[in-house]
């Protein structure tokens, strides 16, 4: 099947938002297909995160349209954007500290669980089948990020890399289509930002979901990007493969060679 036959996982038409006179975003187009992981990079305060607040109907879009597998989602609530199969991690780790690693995981099972008010109450072998279920689902994915050794670990008590791995786990159990990923190597040191990529590409792999991914460390975008979108003042000034941006003149102006 052609590009052209297929239908994008994320796709957005002239999307934009103005805050009374300023066009944070303006003419923001993109299609992110099944299994892509597709970077979004920019200068500071050039609407990236502005956009993904416009993709999990945290904004709602003042023109233009967003769409998941071809359904539009302008004027759908956050939390109908994730029932969607939208998921994000955020630049500020948002983790339930108090709780243990494996709990993080389980809360967002949301949609996985089948008993009701009357078998939680009364611990039913229903609630207990199906709570086993939602646990063992949940190693699974500690497993793939490499937490499942401190599944029982206050999510307060991980260091920062692996805190965001556990954030990364979290955005999967709600069985998403479309993962936003908002800098998630923020902070790390060069192991954990390898640890991450590992992680990523095993994620896009294993789920052929698609990814959009912002981020600051160009050496994590140019290796696991496969194609990469640049904003600049709310507008995409250049689209292409890793290579093609690395030597584009309007990006190296507004951001590589800084």
């Amino acid at each position: 099947m052609s590009e052209a036959e297929r239908i994008p996982v994320l796709e957005t038409r002239k999307l934009g938002i103005s805050f009374g006179g300023l066009k944070a975003v303006n003419d923001f187009n993109i299609k992110i297909y099944q299994g892509e992981l597709v970077g979004l990079i920019g200068p500071n305060g050039a609407g990236k995160t502005t956009v993904f607040n416009l993709l999990t109907g945290v904004y709602v879009p003042t023109e233009g349209t967003v769409m998941l597998n071809g359904v539009p989602l302008n004027g759908k609530k956050t939390y109908q954007f994730v029932h969607a199969g939208v998921a994000r991690t955020f630049q500020n780790i948002r983790l339930f500290r108090d709780m243990s690693v494996i709990d993080n995981v389980r809360a967002a099972f949301t949609k996985d669980i089948k008993y009701n008010f009357f078998d939680a109450s009364f611990r039913t072998p229903r609630f207990w089948n199906e709570e086993k279920k939602i646990t063992e689902k949940a190693m699974d994915l500690l497993r793939l990020c490499r937490l499942d050794d401190v599944a029982e670990v206050p999510a307060s008590g991980l260091p920062y890399g692996r805190q965001r791995k556990l954030e990364i786990a979290r955005a999967l159990a709600t069985d998403m289509k479309l993962l936003l990923l908002d800098e998630p190597a923020a902070g790390m040191n060069p192991t954990e930002t390898a640890e991450l990529l590992e992680c990523i590409n095993t994620i896009r792999d294993r789920f052929g979901i698609a990814i959009l991914l912002i981020e600051h460390d160009m050496s994590l975008v140019m290796n696991v990007c496969q194609r990469i979108q640049v904003i600049d003042y709310g507008q995409t000034i250049a689209s292409g493969l890793p290579e093609e941006i690395a030597k584009n003149p309007k990006v190296i102006a507004a951001y590589l060679g800084e």
